[in-house]
């Protein structure tokens, strides 16, 4: 086992984000440990798999404790895309002060920051197997999965499954509760990943319009998709979902607007969150949908 440490920059609670994703399903699932959370994955390289025990202490300070991997330069580098502790937060709190509709919510869910994908390519998958279905669906399907096709790794005298490493996928003929089509896409996907296609690193270094391009060229990605996989699994902060339907009916009702704003209006909304469009926009879509009364299922087109 080997460990690593991350010092956040500005305000950070795990405790919120396991929040976050115990409630709304990203990239870290709700797998909680005696200590934090649990954080499974394929490390990016697809040489193995990773189970990381994190936790923060009263200094601020995040500690993760790796098994299953020996590249934790990686592992850590994945998990803290996966918290946006890759990003200097300093500036996070000015915006709320700025914007005073998501400055209440981010003081109701303690300066929350998005909790991402571990990757691209967990990102793309994810979000293919969640097309047209709910929620819940998906991560029974992504569990399914994990326990028959990812590496075992052995964690607190228990064996950890996660999401598997694209060379799993390739020989994949059927997976119960998705279609066919979605299985060939997933294969598809598995062979983009292995080609460099889904680096996550090398895409969100891209300037966005081609980096979206490059995505809608794979398979299952279309316009909406693309948009989630640069955001949520590349964690690109400052960013807008221009195609997320769902996150502009969201800030319609929060601003009290008549209607869902337009792309100007929302993309002039929107200035008072730079350098963070895309942390504000998750934190004003998960609030919307915590204030429904019934949450409806998540389903996206491609």
């Amino acid at each position: 086992m080997t460990s690593f440490t991350i010092e956040p920059l500005g305000r950070f609670s795990l405790a919120a984000a396991q929040q976050f994703a115990g409630g709304f399903a990203a990239g870290i699932g709700a797998h909680g440990t005696t200590t934090g959370l649990l954080m499974t994955f394929p490390v990016e390289g697809w040489h193995g798999s990773a189970a990381v025990d994190v936790w923060q202490t009263d200094d601020g300070v995040v500690h993760g404790e790796v098994s299953g991997s020996d590249d934790v330069a990686t592992v850590r580098r994945q998990a803290a895309r996966s918290l946006s502790l890759d990003h200097d937060g300093t500036g996070w709190a000015a915006v709320g002060e700025r914007d005073p509709v998501l400055g209440a919510l981010q003081a109701r869910y303690d300066w929350l920051r998005p909790v991402c994908f571990y990757s691209a390519y967990e990102a793309a998958t994810s979000f293919v197997i969640g097309q047209r279905i709910s929620m819940r669906q998906a991560r029974v399907v992504k569990e399914r999965l994990g326990t028959d096709y990812g590496d075992p790794i052995e964690f607190a005298r228990q064996i950890v499954r996660p999401f598997p490493r694209p060379q799993g996928l390739l020989d994949v003929v059927a997976v119960q509760g998705i279609s066919a089509v979605k299985v060939g896409r997933l294969r598809d996907l598995a062979r983009a990943a292995m080609d460099g296609r889904l680096d996550t690193e090398r895409l969100r270094a891209l300037p966005e319009e081609e980096a979206l391009a490059e995505l809608r060229t794979l398979p299952g990605i279309g316009p909406w998709t693309a948009q989630a996989v640069l955001m949520r699994g590349c964690g690109v902060a400052d960013s807008l979902p221009l195609a997320d339907e769902i996150s502009r009916t969201a800030v319609a009702a929060l601003y009290g607007l008549a209607e869902p704003p337009d792309d100007a209006a929302w993309t002039a909304l929107s200035d008072a969150w730079r350098p963070y469009r895309m942390w504000a926009t998750v934190l004003l879509h998960m609030a919307w949908r915590r204030d429904q009364v019934a949450v409806p299922s998540y389903r996206q087109g491609a």
